[in-house]
């Protein structure tokens, strides 16, 4: 966490308050959640009131995705697609898939290219031939697993010419890019992936768009998503933001040339490496490598030894003995897929960090090739 983040959830802790309680305590603890809304809502270029605050990007993808299919569908029974990008989060690909299995949706997988950017001329063909019957689509903004990032801008121009609502996961792109969430209808954003706390986040929902709630109850945040709201929290992820997009330009700046340092030293010292995903479309701070002959949980285990973290895709997927479906929608073999781990590098990282890895990095690829691939 950043250091902005930590004294302001701390100093939140020690209060007491339910920010929809009417007395004193609770009045303080609705302003701290306010300024904080009003904070995240500046950076994000989008009101106060588009602000929905929710236990992270999971919940805020969930949100979006099953909430808006529904309220769509009952508006018109004949919006029943679904149309998703082939590389999405699980917070997004698995509601998608419960929304075919379960509630009857038309699942439609938009296709990347090899580096992982969506095929855009497809999307407006799906979105020509029928928009009457879209529910909704969905796009990243951002990739967590390779750090492709998208055409939002474009995207979100053909899905407002044919009148269907666009969702995307900002939960990577947020603090690293310019993340300006007017340009869709709806957008996840998650603390942790800046510097803030684990447990908080927000969707951002376009005002007069239509949502069935998740949660019912309290009716608070709009009645969209009721619940009590964790102002330390949510204090310390406003803190986060602000901090990170106050040097956002630095930083990243910084942290790419780390990463590019990281994969020209790691490709030049060890035959067999490849990069993966946009080489100049991408995240500053991911690093995704395959590299051949190795199974990539055996050099994943082998660094984490070394005292040297890294991850074979999402974190929220680890330990799944299975191809990554980002690479394999990219057109990888699946051979190739599970030799490959992303490198993460943020606000802390130092060149000292990439040393210690390319130190490490030889022997750990020389012992996991005689291991063999994975199968």
């Amino acid at each position: 966490m950043r250091p902005e983040a930590v004294a302001a959830m701390t100093a939140e802790l020690t209060a007491v308050g339910n920010p929809s309680s009417l007395h004193s305590s609770g009045r303080r603890a609705r302003r701290v959640v306010e300024e904080s809304r009003e904070s995240i809502a500046a950076v994000l270029g989008v009101s106060a009131g588009d602000i929905v605050f929710t236990s992270g990007g999971t919940e805020a993808d969930n949100l979006a995705v099953k909430g808006l299919y529904r309220a769509r569908r009952a508006a018109d029974p004949r919006r029943t697609r679904v149309l998703a990008s082939a590389v999405e989060h699980h917070a997004v690909l698995d509601p998608v898939e419960h929304l075919g299995a379960v509630e009857d949706a038309e699942v439609q997988w938009l296709e990347v290219d090899h580096l992982g950017r969506l095929r855009v001329d497809l999307l407006e063909k799906q979105l020509v031939s029928d928009p009457g019957s879209i529910a909704l689509v969905t796009v990243m903004w951002a990739n967590n697993e390779v750090g492709t990032t998208q055409s939002m801008a474009e995207i979100a121009a053909l899905c407002a010419e044919h009148g269907v609502p666009l969702h995307s996961d900002a939960v990577q792109a947020l603090g690293q890019l310019d993340v300006d969430a007017s340009t869709v209808d709806s957008l996840a954003v998650s603390g942790h992936k800046v510097g803030g706390p684990h447990g908080v986040g927000a969707l951002v929902l376009r005002r007069g768009l239509a949502l069935e709630p998740l949660l019912h109850g309290g009716g608070q945040e709009r009645d969209v998503r009721s619940g009590t709201l964790d102002a330390p929290a949510i204090a310390g992820f406003a803190a986060a933001v602000l901090a990170s997009d106050a040097d956002r330009a630095k930083r990243t700046a910084r942290v790419r040339l780390l990463r590019d340092d990281l994969v020209a030293r790691v490709t030049t010292t060890i035959d067999g490496v490849t990069r993966n995903g946009d080489p100049v479309d991408n995240l500053p701070g991911i690093a995704h490598l395959s590299f051949d002959g190795c199974a990539g949980d055996a050099l994943l285990l082998l660094l984490d030894a070394a005292g040297i973290e890294c991850s074979r895709g999402s974190a929220c997927s680890a330990g799944v003995p299975r191809p990554s479906h980002v690479l394999l929608a990219m057109g990888m073999d699946p051979v190739v897929a599970m030799s490959s781990l992303r490198f993460s590098l943020g606000h802390t990282s130092q060149e000292s960090d990439v040393d210690r890895l390319l130190e490490a990095l030889p022997g750990v690829v020389a012992r996991a090739r005689r291991a063999g691939p994975a199968r």
